[in-house]
């Protein structure tokens, strides 16, 4: 008997390698996220769906999809799910010496240490890199990072390297800056230009040169000086449909604001260079924001184009992430589909990146699912002005490429 049990045994093993073959056939999805209320403002859905996903692609949405089709199943019930987030504006070339400042400087943060737990899936650093530095932050941060990278190149060879490096006229080529775009193409997604102080337009002018030459928009940080350059010569006769203009809320010195401050009203040539297609980022930053700028601008339904955070390493302020951006925005009384446009879609079409923040079926599988709480909440900007909240925006789960790289509950 002892001799023929494993021969009995065969047909019963051969049946359950079959049946375990035919499981894992029927297995269409690697991940399937069950009922979550799924709002993806490239293809205007809004509503509760499930997300399937396959080999690191958007793979299919419906209202019902068989959970036995799935290797992994996530429950999204009461949660929001969305294309992962796209922070426009942040500060990535990381470095050890100080005196560097953004520059392969401590000033700059590594992306991975802030993205995938905030619901990031893409980044965009805000001309940290010159013309003369960028194969660098390539090789040290873009190709070493999980989170993808992308990035404005500054008109300033040197970068963000500091203040007197970044007021040499000198050292902004717009024929050099086109050349290494053109020779990356696939991460340098446009131009900045930011921290300087003179009174000539010879900066600009520059990156005009370079955006042109490469065919890719401008970033302008603008202002910062006793007698500051024309807002209105800026955005009216300067700057190009599909330019941006970061840092549109901030109050600052030497610097002019989009809100008249006696009126509380928008200036008349700032609507009308949304009109000829100006785009105005938020640029959120340590003091790069202010309510007495941004809460007139909303009542008066002058919404930002994109949501950023110009994440950095801390100096003197605590540094908001981008959902605690979000969530100042929801309490200011944007819509909660009108904020996730302008972290998804709308950063995906001011880089011409069309492939990232949606989930159109065959896109890259990059989804964010969020929590909205419901919470009593202070907001409070640089100057001290508060703003009651009642809601707060949270990451659950980031998946990138197909991948969870971040899950709250197995975080803690």
């Amino acid at each position: 008997m002892a001799e023929t049990f494993p021969f009995m045994q065969r047909p019963f093993v051969l049946f359950l390698l079959l049946f375990q073959l035919q499981f894992v056939l029927a297995q269409q999805f690697d991940i399937l996220i069950k009922g979550g209320h799924v709002i993806d403002p490239g293809n205007n859905i809004n509503g509760i769906l499930d997300v399937a996903v396959s080999h690191g692609k958007i793979a299919g949405i419906a209202k019902s999809i068989d959970e036995k089709k799935a290797r992994e199943v996530i429950d999204a019930r009461g949660m929001l799910v969305v294309p992962g987030l796209i922070d426009i504006h942040t500060h990535d070339f990381y470095g050890p010496d100080p005196e560097r400042h953004f520059c392969n400087g401590s000033e700059s943060l590594l992306p991975d240490s802030f993205a995938f737990r905030t619901g990031i899936t893409t980044v965009v650093d805000a001309g940290s890199s010159g013309w003369k530095d960028f194969p660098d932050f390539k090789k040290k941060i873009i190709d070493s990072s999980k989170t993808r990278v992308l990035a404005f190149l500054n008109i300033v060879g040197a970068g963000m390297r500091g203040r007197k490096f970044e007021q040499d006229t000198g050292d902004m080529d717009g024929k050099k800056t086109a050349i290494m775009v053109q020779q990356y193409p696939d991460y340098i997604v446009g131009i900045k230009l930011a921290h300087y102080k003179g009174t000539e337009w010879k900066p600009l002018e520059e990156a005009i040169h370079a955006g042109s030459l490469a065919n890719v928009p401008l970033m302008i940080d603008f202002g910062d000086n006793k007698s500051p350059l024309s807002l209105e010569e800026l955005l009216l006769k300067r700057m190009r449909p599909g330019d941006i203009f970061t840092h549109c809320f901030a109050e600052l010195k030497g610097r002019e604001y989009i809100v008249d401050t006696g009126s509380k009203k928008i200036k008349t040539y700032v609507w009308e260079s949304r009109e000829k297609g100006i785009l105005f980022d938020v640029g959120y930053g340590e003091i790069s924001f202010s309510f007495s700028q941004a809460k007139p601008a909303i009542d008066s339904a002058f919404y930002p184009n994109s949501i950023s955070s110009d994440m950095h390493s801390v100096r003197k302020n605590k540094m908001k992430d981008l959902p605690e951006i979000m969530s100042e925005f929801l309490a200011l009384g944007i819509n909660i589909r009108e904020i996730i446009k302008r972290v998804t879609w709308n950063p995906a079409i001011e880089i011409n990146h069309k492939e990232l923040g949606n989930l159109s079926k065959g896109a890259i599988a990059d989804i964010a699912i969020l929590h909205v709480r419901k919470k009593s909440i202070v907001f409070y900007d640089h100057t001290g002005y508060k703003l009651d909240g009642s809601k707060s925006f949270e990451c659950e789960m980031t998946i990138k490429s197909g991948k969870i790289v971040y899950n709250k509950r197995n975080s803690l």
